[in-house]
């Protein structure tokens, strides 16, 4: 595993951080930097312009498709430093991350120039539509149907917990196409309008008072036929590559948020004396330990990108990652609780910059009941869910990597 980075990327660095300078706000670096509601407003509505005059969102796609054509090296300094500056990156999470990296990957031409425009501007909103009541983990069983109509897709059915799904102008979606077929091989994946009749979308509201996940039910709703990336019944694949996007992402940033965990974490315990409990000590420790064991899996990762290497080393490296960081995290948020102890549930509990790092919000939005602190420990027992559960996990490592026999199926 090499640990240094060639000069392309550090000259890149440089420039990266002189941009982060000039275009953030004033203060921004400062130790107890606040903004205002109305100010946050501002920044969050001007941001992603400036993000995209600066050519940084989705920079590392192809210069024909709107990005800056970076090599991957120069894509990692960029993540890094914007995670230094604690910047927003993106536009649109699941367009720029996600749906725009399949399009690259499987869409035709006008595909593209329809699509990749409104992504790398953050003008175009996007959700996830792949689960299902009954089809989250055997993804493949979902039920939802497209018939074609002439050069219209009919689709029918429901899916679950697709978040920002009440914000979504578009929802890439996983449907059967072909009943007949074995499961796997009768899937399609198609762009669907969300704002028109026949899609109805319901908020699912959470412990803290927030509805981010939502369910979305089609009754005859329309999407066009040149909207199926990847070919009719291909959607499997398809599928495939998006979710490897999402697991991907982020492999020498991702311990980042949780380092700056682990800081406010002692900065409490320190100030409320939990600290000179050992069995919290020991916690914390462990804690530390495993962003230690994640930062360095991630630079094997991207070590393991670099040279194209696929051992299964590698394979077992991905399948793992993503369970290992959910539950580490999971087991953080008791421990925050523990050390936080009854001020968990007042609703200035938490750093007083007024967010939690795990938790990806910010308790001074209208309409958060209770701390963003608490609000982290509710998403953290939906992380080893999402994604792929833990326990679906545990069987690809068992049944892939180390070669064991099949879980038995019940009945």
């Amino acid at each position: 595993m090499d640990l240094t980075y060639p000069a392309e990327a550090e000259e890149f660095r440089t420039e990266i951080r002189a941009w982060l300078d000039e275009n953030l706000p004033d203060g921004w670096f400062d130790e107890g930097f606040e903004m205002t509601d109305d100010e946050r407003r501002q920044f969050n509505q001007e941001w992603p312009q400036k993000l995209f005059e600066g050519g940084w969102i989705c920079a590392t796609w192809p210069s024909e498709y709107g990005g800056k054509g970076l090599t991957t090296m120069q894509g990692v300094a960029l993540a890094e430093e914007f995670a230094r500056a604690k910047a927003p990156m993106r536009g649109d999470f699941f367009g720029d991350t996600l749906v725009g990296p399949t399009l690259l990957q499987w869409g035709s031409e006008e595909q593209k120039k329809e699509f990749l425009p409104g992504i790398l501007k953050g003008q175009t909103s996007w959700c996830q539509g792949f689960s299902e009541p009954d089809s989250g983990s055997d993804l493949a069983s979902l039920k939802t149907t497209a018939v074609l109509d002439g050069d219209q897709w009919v689709i029918n059915g429901q899916k679950v917990w697709t978040t920002q799904g009440h914000h979504a102008d578009y929802c890439f979606l996983l449907t059967r196409t072909d009943p007949d077929a074995p499961k796997h091989a009768g899937i399609s994946y198609i762009l669907v309008p969300m704002k028109q009749e026949g899609v109805e979308v319901r908020g699912i509201t959470q412990p803290d008072g927030t509805a981010e996940f939502c369910e979305v039910f089609f009754s005859d709703a329309k999407a066009p036929k040149d909207n199926v990336v990847g070919g009719v019944n291909n959607g499997w694949k398809v599928a495939n590559s998006t979710l490897a996007f999402e697991r991907g992402q982020s492999a020498t940033t991702g311990y980042r948020r949780f380092e700056e965990e682990y800081r406010l974490m002692v900065e409490a315990a320190t100030a409320n004396g939990t600290i000179d409990d050992a069995g919290i000590r020991q916690r914390l420790m462990q804690y530390y330990t495993k962003i230690q064991i994640l930062k360095i899996n991630g630079l094997r990762n991207l070590s393991s990108a670099l040279t194209g290497k696929k051992d299964m080393g590698t394979i077992a490296l991905g399948a793992t990652n993503k369970m290992f960081w959910s539950e580490m995290h999971k087991a953080a948020m008791e421990l925050a609780l523990d050390i936080w102890g009854a001020e968990s549930m007042l609703v200035d509990a938490g750093p007083e910059t007024g967010s939690w790092p795990g938790s990806g919000r910010d308790k001074r939005r209208e309409g958060y009941p209770v701390s963003s602190m608490m609000s982290a420990f509710f998403f953290s027992r939906s992380e080893t869910i999402w994604g792929g559960t833990s326990q679906i996990q545990r069987n690809i490592v068992g049944e892939r990597v180390l070669g064991l026999p099949k879980e038995p199926k019940p009945g």
